[in-house]
């Protein structure tokens, strides 16, 4: 087990971290889409309102006293995290196609998945190690309350003093008094330094960010393979791409959020030509994109449709940018796109620009030729099965990606699995002489001899 994860404390992230502001289940959706817009992380947490204070008795002392919160409270206040496509998937319903501004002010209650497993309380001096064992059984968020002790700057070692482990608050501020003496660091003072009722949430984007700072003494881990590690999950979520897109959300992937659009292979294997995920619609037109799911085959969806472009067999293009729906969308589908135009609905003219897909080489000479036009940010994030661990958290963190597909070494289209934040967590954290070298370090080792 690397040192960094015993010495290591959850304080020890939370530098620079805003203090956390509550995102009512009582929001609408429309507040919902701006606050995952302006969110860090691609997802917002979703609360119940605090309760109401009992009514004062008249003749009691007491009654000007505050109800103070425990963290039971807050973990049964916490509904669940809602991201993008979510929001896309409850607006492609065909009642919300038909009535846009209805839909727009529809509580979040309606929409978030319910589950408060995903957030835990934590303490600042809780070990790193516990934390990341946390999120490995399926936590991803981490409340942690605003303290004072980390503000500014950030204590490395902090857990350990005198040979003696700080596991908890409890067990320090127990001793305090005897402790002062002896223990002079500011941890010591953590539970008088905390400021009440302010919390920030730690991530796991944050958790990773913070380790790929310390990749030396993660040693050999981050040169070795995804592969080697066991890092790659072969079960992950796929639509064909002349499949409905609609039936990508039928049931909603959860970790990671997203669902691969593959197309068959000569050979029999898939072959990975795009994503309907949460961070590609993190900051789309909601509407366009909940209009083109219900309305598209999945490679049209990923693919989006530029005017003036001869298309491949999968897209039906008219000249004025118009998506002709595709054959093979349900008769519901067709029905509804009838019935849309039919509303007082504005019309749809769905591209890879109206959902935020640009194209990031326009003035380039092939510009407009082939299937490259198409991809920009609706290109899928891979890496192959060779990868390092290093080279796909930093993928992971460049591109604010919760997840990156993982292709085969001689064919980097041909999909094979997906790692996530779960896995990388559990490649981090598994012992060294457990993994399997690397060709590429074994022959490294040989020429050292």
């Amino acid at each position: 087990m690397a040192s960094v994860f015993l010495y290591h404390v959850v304080g020890d992230l939370t530098v620079g971290k805003p203090e956390l502001v509550e995102f009512a289940e009582t929001e609408t959706v429309e507040a919902a889409i701006r606050a995952i817009g302006e969110s860090m992380e691609g997802g917002i947490p979703v609360w119940r309102k605090r309760s109401p204070p009992p009514p004062p008795h008249h003749k009691s002392s007491s009654s000007s006293v505050m109800v103070v919160e425990n963290a039971e409270m807050r973990q049964q206040r916490f509904v669940g995290i809602l991201n993008s496509l979510d929001l896309v998937a409850f607006l492609a319903r065909k009642e919300c196609l038909e009535d846009e501004d209805k839909a727009m002010k529809t509580p979040v209650s309606d929409v978030v998945f319910r589950n408060n497993s995903l957030l835990k309380e934590v303490d600042p001096a809780t070990r790193l190690i516990d934390a990341l064992e946390m999120m490995k059984q399926g936590v991803r968020r981490l409340l942690v309350p605003k303290s004072v002790v980390w503000k500014g700057m950030s204590k490395r070692f902090s857990i350990l003093y005198n040979g003696k482990w700080l596991k908890n608050l409890e067990s320090a501020s127990a001793n305090s008094a005897s402790n002062t003496i002896n223990r002079p660091s500011a941890s010591s003072t953590t539970a008088a330094t905390t400021i009440h009722g302010k919390f920030c949430c730690l991530s796991r984007e944050d958790v990773i960010r913070f380790l790929i700072g310390c990749l030396g003494a993660l040693a050999p881990l981050p040169l070795s393979s995804i592969s080697s590690l066991g890092a790659i999950n072969p079960n992950y979520y796929s639509i064909q791409a002349s499949h409905p897109a609609i039936e990508a959300i039928q049931k909603l992937p959860q970790d990671p959020s997203a669902v691969a659009v593959v197309e068959l292979t000569s050979d029999g294997r898939y072959k990975i030509i795009g994503e309907i995920s949460a961070c590609k619609l993190w900051k789309c037109d909601y509407l366009a994109a909940a209009w083109a799911l219900a309305n598209l085959s999945a490679g049209q969806f990923v693919m989006g449709v530029e005017d003036n472009v001869t298309s491949r067999s999968s897209l039906l293009l008219v000249p004025d940018d118009d998506v002709v729906i595709n054959s093979a969308a349900p008769a519901a589908a067709r029905d509804n796109y009838s019935s849309v135009n039919g509303t007082k609905m504005r019309p749809k003219k769905f591209s890879s620009r109206s959902i935020g897909f640009v194209s990031t080489t326009p003035n380039s000479p092939s510009f407009g030729v082939g299937r490259s036009m198409y991809r920009g940010r609706s290109a899928p994030l891979t890496c192959k099965v060779t990868s390092s661990l290093a080279a796909v958290m930093a993928q992971m963190l460049s591109h604010r990606a919760t997840h990156v597909w993982v292709t085969d070494a001689e064919n980097d289209e041909v999909l094979v699995g997906v790692v996530g934040y779960a896995d990388i967590l559990a490649a981090v954290t598994r012992q060294p002489a457990a993994t399997i070298p690397d060709a590429n370090n074994v022959v490294l080792r040989e020429r050292e001899v």
